[in-house]
């Protein structure tokens, strides 16, 4: 009896590995700046005091590994074999911080976790919601808020709704946020250029 569920055992521990070993493998997505439309503006145009991107917060259920699709309304799709390559919240303020960068004029932008400067403008991003279509198109909804260099006081508040085509599949709703933040730094250098 000890000799036939040895066997047993070893059979089943044999499967469970066999199993484990058609797992489908994991892709990971980044997303990527893009260029801007116009060349930067001249620096005669520059902000009075430069502009540091402080913070982009991101709805809890789109703060996780996995890339997630709407599917319908109240349903989404969390896809477990396909994830971000970083924190999806860090790699969007990456992102726009690079995006900010190509279309500010020279020493009006400051990278996020750059030395402070003594007169700066705080910019911080509310991304109230990203709808994702499986091969259609991706929503963004956000807020920026522009702050009076030196204090906590919003000199300027903009509401957004943009959207971009995707293509098939997470790489296509990759891509298709990566354009939606460069159209966002789009609107943030002209509302900034007015303020």
């Amino acid at each position: 009896m000890g000799v036939e569920f040895k066997r047993s055992s070893a059979g089943l521990a044999l499967l469970l590995l066999a199993g484990c070993g058609h797992s489908p493998p994991t892709h990971f997505y980044t997303l990527d700046p893009t260029p801007p439309s116009r060349p930067a503006a001249v620096s005669a145009s520059a902000p009075r005091a430069p502009i540091q991107l402080d913070a982009v917060h991101i709805p809890a259920a789109l703060d996780r590994p996995q890339v997630v699709t709407q599917l319908g309304a109240n349903r989404v799709d969390v896809h477990d074999f396909d994830q971000w390559a970083s924190p999806l919240g860090e790699m969007m303020r990456r992102t726009l911080a690079q995006d900010l960068l190509a279309r500010l004029p020279e020493g009006a932008f400051v990278l996020p976790d750059a030395p402070r400067p003594q007169v700066v403008r705080g910019l911080v991003v509310n991304v109230l919601q990203i709808d994702a279509a499986p091969g259609g198109r991706v929503a963004l909804q956000a807020s920026w808020t522009l702050m009076t260099a030196g204090t906590t006081r919003a000199a300027l508040i903009r509401n957004v709704q943009l959207s971009a085509d995707a293509g098939p599949g997470p790489q296509g709703t990759a891509a298709a946020m990566s354009q939606l933040l460069g159209q966002l730094a789009d609107q943030i250098v002209e509302g900034v250029g007015t303020a």
